[in-house]
């Protein structure tokens, strides 16, 4: 695996059954996180439901500002099959033939995610992931170090957060 297939989804909530995406953020990068390639898009939904799937996520609450954020960036946006497929092109156009390791923070909510609605990028994808808050458990509870985060909730300011604070735990180790 020569190259990282880095995704953050924001979701109205953190259930796949119920809960929808909303936007997605996608780099490519090398081991040395440069950034070879960017995708970004927002996924088009119903208003009223997505308004109905915020209102009982509490978070949505605490964060009226990113929620409303969402609503106008979901009104014009593609389709979720739409968006798919150029998610499928972007990792065809980079990866050719070679596993597309997915990583990102907690990245295995966001793949619960990929399996439910993009069922076509989850068969591309490696069955190993880079996921960077196992490394945030062992550096706080082993070395008390903890990354401050800005946390904006958008995806790919998201994404660049979490290679910074991989990059800045694979340090203490050089």
């Amino acid at each position: 695996m020569s190259k990282i297939l880095w995704i953050d989804l924001e979701m109205t909530g953190l259930n796949p059954n119920v809960d929808r995406i909303v936007e997605v953020g996608a780099l490519i990068t090398d081991w040395d996180f440069n950034v070879l390639a960017t995708y970004e898009s927002g996924v088009k939904h119903d208003k009223e439901l997505l308004q109905r799937l915020f209102k009982v996520n509490p978070w949505a609450a605490d964060h009226a500002e990113s929620t409303s954020q969402l609503l106008r960036l979901s009104a014009k946006s593609p389709s979720s099959d739409k968006v798919q497929g150029e998610l499928i092109a972007f990792v065809n156009d980079h990866f050719n033939n070679e596993p597309v390791l997915l990583a990102g923070n907690s990245i295995h909510q966001d793949r619960r995610f990929i399996r439910k609605y993009w069922p076509e990028l989850e068969a591309r994808l490696h069955y190993r992931m880079l996921d960077v808050s196992a490394f945030k458990v062992v550096m706080m509870g082993k070395y008390n170090i903890k990354f401050e985060k800005t946390e904006t909730h958008r995806a790919l300011d998201d994404i660049k957060e979490s290679i910074e604070e991989l990059r800045s735990y694979l340090k203490k180790f050089n």
